[in-house]
C-alpha cells in the first residue's frame, strides 16, 4: 500500500502492534493512521448498512440501472425522512 500512495484508514488490531513491537526494527513502520478519515470512513458504512436493509437493493431485482438507481435513491430519502 505504501508503494502505491494509499494511506492507511483503519487502525492497527492490539495484537498486530505487540506482534510488530516484538520483532524490533525487523518489524516494519506502523501505518499512519488518519482518524479523521476513518470516523467518514465509518460513516459511509453505516449508510451503506441501512440501504442494504431494503430487500431489492441487496439482491437487485431490478434488470435496469436506472430502476435500481430510483430504488437506491427511495431508500435514502427514508433514511433521510427517519
Amino acid at each position: 500500500m505504501r508503494q502505491k500512495g494509499i494511506r492507511a484508514v483503519i487502525p492497527e488490531k492490539s495484537d498486530q502492534l505487540t506482534r510488530r513491537q516484538a520483532k524490533g526494527s525487523r518489524g516494519g513502520r506502523p501505518p499512519e493512521f488518519d482518524a479523521q478519515t476513518y470516523r467518514d470512513h465509518k460513516l459511509i458504512e453505516r449508510t451503506f448498512n441501512r440501504l442494504k436493509q431494503s430487500r431489492g437493493i441487496v439482491t437487485r431485482y431490478d434488470k435496469h440501472a436506472r430502476n435500481y438507481r430510483a430504488g437506491i435513491v427511495l431508500a435514502s430519502i427514508l433514511i433521510w425522512l427517519r
